[in-house]
């Protein structure tokens, strides 16, 4: 790998030699959209990487709030991280069925965002596993509670109020992980209820253009940084992504911290919060190219 922060990947081979290491927790993050959780679990019970533990997005959630898996406060973090067994002394290894873009970057997200360091994504993901012919499980790790130390996000969120600044301050890039029909308000939203469009002056990056789509690895750091520029994002300014619901954004977070932008903010509530509310104004590609 040629990255400049290649700590946010491990290999299969390297997952593969460490599956008795005690200091590592595995973390099967998968999440599919449409779907959301139930089909992920079903994926996990029917088989999952020796020895992991199934993270559900939905569960280690501020559950207060309207939209699924909100950020959670460090309070909750801490507390569902210490009962799935994880300490601040283990190596975290998050993976899911799409090599690492939905949701384990959204997880590998969240325990840098409270201060965890020592986490890393699956670099192709199940999808890799599977090719290589890898062992699969269905035994439930057991759980032994452990305690788990949060702090408080600093740099790393962004609210409704922040974004709608931006839009007349420019202070930061805000770059959308959606498909291109949905960013441009050609194609309709899978939620219901949700506006077409995308917000003012931000831009475009599917976040599957930096994994290669056979392999679901993540593509080189030459590439990332291609790609980042096509969509006229400067790496070297601030950064906020956004996607349907915060969870494609944080893969856009992993890519850009893989080729050197270390602190990308994510705009959590997205477009469910954003295209549901009729106040704040958006743009469709219909409104630029006329």
């Amino acid at each position: 790998m040629t990255y400049t922060n290649p700590d946010a990947l491990v290999t299969t081979e390297w997952l593969a030699a460490h599956l008795n290491d005690p200091t590592v927790k595995i973390l099967d993050a998968s999440y599919f959209v449409p779907g959301g959780i139930a089909p992920a679990k079903t994926q996990y019970e029917n088989g999952h990487i020796p020895g992991a533990i199934f993270f559900d997005i939905n569960d280690v959630a501020d559950t207060t709030k309207p939209k699924d898996h909100a950020f959670p406060t460090a309070g909750v973090f801490a507390a569902k991280v210490g009962a799935l067994g994880i300490s601040n002394d283990h190596h975290v290894i998050v993976y899911d069925h799409l090599g690492g873009a939905c949701a384990a970057a959204r997880v590998w997200f969240m325990f840098r965002a409270f201060g965890h360091e020592k986490v890393a994504v699956l670099d192709g993901g199940r999808t890799k596993w599977s090719a290589e012919e890898r062992a699969y499980s269905k035994d439930t790790p057991a759980l032994t509670p452990r305690q788990f130390r949060a702090h408080q996000p600093t740099g790393f969120l962004h609210q409704q109020e922040d974004i709608l600044a931006n839009t007349r301050a420019q202070a930061f890039q805000v770059l959308d992980a959606r498909a291109k029909g949905r960013f441009e308000g050609t194609e309709p939203e899978p939620r219901p209820g949700l506006r077409a469009g995308h917000i003012p002056g931000s831009r475009n990056l599917p976040f599957l253009t930096l994994l290669d789509s056979e392999t679901k690895t993540w593509k080189e750091s030459e590439d990332i940084r291609k790609a980042f520029a096509s969509a006229g994002i400067d790496l070297d300014k601030p950064i906020t992504t956004s996607c349907g619901s915060g969870v494609s954004a944080c893969a856009l977070a992993l890519g850009a911290y893989l080729v050197g932008h270390a602190k990308t903010a994510i705009y959590d509530g997205s477009w469910v919060e954003w295209g549901a509310n009729t106040s704040l104004p958006i743009e469709k590609a219909s409104d630029t190219n006329s």
